[in-house]
């Protein structure tokens, strides 16, 4: 061959975009595997219940008013009557809401997902009930109007295990259902006649246990809103509208509270107004053109119960750095090779590569069964053996293939560190990449380029006139 470098460049170039195919196939299969994942989420949501969003508790009373409308005159007189159908309702003038969720892991095969029991105590009170009494648009009408009824709102009503509600400290019957027809799911009770007293309080009480999956969200319906809630999860995402004034997160547990008022938010209104609360498990609802989802909806607040070690996201974000391995790991081969005067055959770098990319496929495979840290460490300590072995008869050197299992190595740490540090993944990569360019630089400082061209070619030329002897 008359260019061996540049035959050389070339298979290496050739070698790498195999490679490069091969670590799209490995993120193929991590993107498959964490689509596994989400269709067992979704699994286990449709059998048990979906992220769930509480609202309430509000009071509304169903009304009718009718009148006779006579039209004509004689024997063309008729006489019709029209109703109007109305619902007047209340929010809470304070709401204080206790509440402890309690893990309760669901699986489905390999995968887990986070579910949850929520025991909640919502204390409502409403500072005057005359909100409730109707008013008539037209003069002799005829006003109807249903018992007035408290309901609470959820997302999914299969989660509800148990309901109770309290009015004025008197157990009252519980249904489902509420009386709203934008928030149909959840639960109601009709509340006494004699508890409701022209421009007196009202106190009344709901207990329940929710059950839900990946997370939680909260209205605030009331003037005032207090919200103390409590878990045995380490690794909460709040989110929603507000966060929490006061969180406290341990390694096994956290505790937050939410103190919400009227001027800050618009959901007491809303929900007389008759808003869908914004479920907790849907980015956004249907709306009209140049309207968002707080919009369209009763502002939340809450919290979702995340694995903050998601091994199929780690993973993902692993084989982001398989090129950069692989070139890092190729530059250190042909850098022994030009300094000590070797050859090494591009099968040989295939074979590194081929490697490198096992790798990343032990490591989702193995994240599937233990913790990502054990899979990590299992599959970066194989694969720098096994380079540190095929290096030490492929340098001809004991020293050069343990030379070349340490770097491996050193490469393996400073990716986990960088998968553990996403907030500073840039600026440790971009230092990394500047000192590994710093010490090639070093290392060839001295190396005339144009004689050891000249010396492959005269290698070149002595093969063939030995071949021709």
């Amino acid at each position: 061959m008359r260019f061996p470098v540049i035959a050389k460049v070339a298979a290496l170039g050739l070698v790498a975009l195999v490679l490069a195919w091969a670590l799209d196939s490995v993120t193929r299969v991590v993107a498959e595997r964490e689509g596994r994942l989400q269709e067992a989420q979704r699994s286990i949501a449709d059998s048990l219940a979906t992220a769930q969003s509480v609202l309430g508790p509000v009071l509304q009373r169903n009304c009718t008013e009718s009148w006779d409308v006579v039209t004509g005159e004689g024997k063309d007189r008729t006489q019709t009557t029209e109703r109007r159908r109305f619902s007047l309702r209340v929010a809470p003038s304070r709401l204080t809401m206790d509440g402890a969720v309690q893990m309760e892991p669901r699986y489905r095969g390999i995968f887990k997902v986070n579910g949850y029991l929520l025991k909640a105590t919502l204390t409502a009170e409403w500072a005057d009930t005359r909100t409730l009494e109707p008013t008539r648009t037209r003069d002799g009408s005829n006003l109807a109007c249903d018992p007035p009824v408290l309901w609470v709102a959820v997302s999914d009503a299969r989660g509800l295990r148990d309901a109770r509600v309290t009015v004025q400290d008197r157990d009252v019957a519980v249904s489902p259902g509420t009386a709203s027809s934008e928030n149909a799911v959840g639960f109601r009770a009709t509340v006494p006649a004699d508890a409701l007293q022209a421009g007196k309080p009202l106190h009344a009480t709901a207990v329940l246990d929710l059950a839900g999956t990946a997370g939680l969200a909260l209205a605030p319906v009331g003037q005032s809103t207090r919200v103390n809630l409590n878990a045995d999860w380490p690794h909460p995402s709040f989110n929603g509208r507000f966060l929490p004034n006061v969180r406290t997160v341990t390694d096994t547990s956290f505790q937050a509270t939410w103190q919400i008022g009227a001027l800050a938010s618009g959901a007491s209104r809303e929900v007389v107004s008759g808003r869908t609360s914004c479920r907790p498990d849907v980015a956004a609802y249907t709306v009209t053109p140049g309207q968002n989802q707080a919009e369209a909806c009763i502002e939340t607040f809450g919290v979702n119960f995340i694995d903050p070690v998601n091994p199929y996201a780690l993973s993902d974000r692993a084989t982001k750095y398989g090129l950069l391995f692989i070139a890092l790991t190729f530059v250190t081969i042909a850098l022994v090779e030009v300094m000590r005067r070797l050859r090494v055959h591009p099968v040989q770098y295939l074979l590194v590569g081929a490697a490198l990319v096992l790798f990343f496929l032990l490591l989702v495979s193995l994240s599937e069964h233990v913790p990502f840290a054990y899979a990590y460490l299992a599959s970066s300590a194989a694969c720098a053996a096994l380079l540190t072995y095929y290096g030490v008869h492929v340098l001809h050197s004991m020293r050069g293939g343990l030379a070349l299992g340490v770097g491996i190595a050193t490469l393996y740490g400073t990716l986990y560190v960088l998968l553990q540090s996403e907030q500073n993944a840039l600026v440790l990569g971009a230092l990394l990449l500047f000192a590994v360019l710093a010490a090639v630089m070093r290392v060839t400082r001295n190396v005339d380029w144009y004689e050891v061209i000249a010396q492959k070619r005269a290698e070149r030329k002595a093969g063939l006139r030995g071949d021709a002897a």
